[in-house]
C-alpha cells in the first residue's frame, strides 16, 4: 500500500465506460456502510462531481490545483456531500494537461496525514487520456479498477490501459495491483457481450472479471439528479449491484476488506 489509507483508481482509456457513475455509486455504499470516503474528481469534465451535486465556484480550489501550486494542500479543495462520510475534491473544468509532469505530485498531496489519517478510502475518478494526469493517478494509487462496457470499443480501452499499468507499476509504483475488471450495463442474454466478456476472462483471467452492475435506468436518472443511486432509487438493480460489488471487493482485494466489514460490524 502507498499510505494508511487504501486509494483506488477507477480508469480505463476509453470514454464513457462507467468510471464516474462507479465512483460515485461505490463510494456512496462505503460511506453508507460507514467509511470516511474522499472522492478526487481528475477528469476536467467534473462528472464525478456533479455526480454528487456538487458545482464548485470559480474561485473555488479543485482537485486540479495540486498540479498548478507546489505544496498545494489537497485538503482546501475538498467538500462534503449532502451524504454522511462522503466528500470530493472537484475537478477544473479550465484545466489544461499539457507537456510532461512529475509523477509523484498526487501521491504526495494523499500522503499528508490531514488526507491520510482522516479517510478510510480515496476512490479517484480519471480521465480516460493518457496524459500526466492518468499517469499520476495510477503512481499514486494501490489498486485499479476498470469498469468496462461490453463492447469491442471499451475492451479495447481496457488492453491500452493494461500497458500503462504494467508500465507503472514496473518503474513507479511497484505496489500497484489490478482489483479487477467491472462489467458495465451487462445483460448475459446478449450475444455480443457474452463474446467481450469471455474475451476478457481469456485475457486477464476469469478470478479477475467481477460479477458486473447490470443495465438500471436509475443509474443514469440519479446521475442526471445529482445524487447516488442509493439516494434517488435505494431499492433499484443498480444499488443492489453496488452493494454487492463492495462484498466482493472485500473478500477479492484485501485493503477493501475492513470496508465491506464496516455495515456488519455497526
Amino acid at each position: 500500500m502507498t499510505g494508511p489509507c487504501p486509494i483506488v483508481s477507477v480508469s480505463n482509456r476509453k470514454g464513457g465506460s462507467g468510471k464516474s457513475t462507479t465512483v460515485v455509486n461505490l463510494g456512496a455504499e462505503w460511506a453508507a456502510r460507514g467509511a470516511q470516503v474522499l472522492v478526487v474528481d481528475l477528469d476536467t469534465q467534473g462528472h464525478a462531481g456533479l455526480g454528487l451535486g456538487l458545482r464548485l465556484a470559480a474561485a473555488h480550489p479543485s482537485a486540479h490545483d495540486v498540479f498548478r501550486a507546489p505544496g498545494f494542500e489537497l485538503a482546501r479543495a475538498i467538500r462534503p456531500t449532502a451524504w454522511p462520510g462522503l466528500f470530493c475534491a472537484g475537478a477544473d473544468p479550465l484545466f489544461e494537461a499539457e507537456g510532461p509532469r512529475e509523477l509523484t505530485v498526487l501521491s504526495r498531496a494523499l500522503r499528508r496525514p490531514e488526507i491520510a489519517e482522516r479517510f478510510d478510502v480515496v476512490l479517484i475518478d480519471t480521465p480516460p487520456s493518457l496524459d500526466f494526469l492518468l499517469l499520476n493517478a495510477l503512481a499514486a494509487a494501490d489498486g485499479v479498477l476498470v469498469p468496462v462496457l461490453p463492447h469491442a470499443l471499451s475492451a479495447e480501452g481496457v488492453r491500452q490501459l493494461s500497458r500503462l499499468f504494467f508500465r507503472i507499476a514496473t518503474n513507479e509504483n511497484p505496489g500497484l495491483r489490478l482489483i479487477g475488471v467491472l462489467p458495465i450495463t451487462m445483460d448475459p442474454r446478449v450475444t455480443h457481450h457474452r463474446t467481450v466478456l469471455d474475451e476478457l476472462r481469456r485475457q486477464y483471467g476469469g478470478q479477475r472479471i467481477l460479477r458486473g452492475i447490470r443495465k438500471d435506468v436509475a443509474l443514469a436518472e440519479s446521475f442526471a439528479s445529482g445524487q447516488p443511486a442509493r439516494a434517488y432509487a435505494p431499492r433499484s438493480r443498480g444499488v443492489l449491484d453496488y452493494h454487492l460489488l463492495a462484498d466482493e471487493l472485500g473478500t477479492l482485494w484485501p485493503p477493501a476488506s475492513a470496508l465491506s466489514q464496516r455495515e456488519l460490524l455497526a
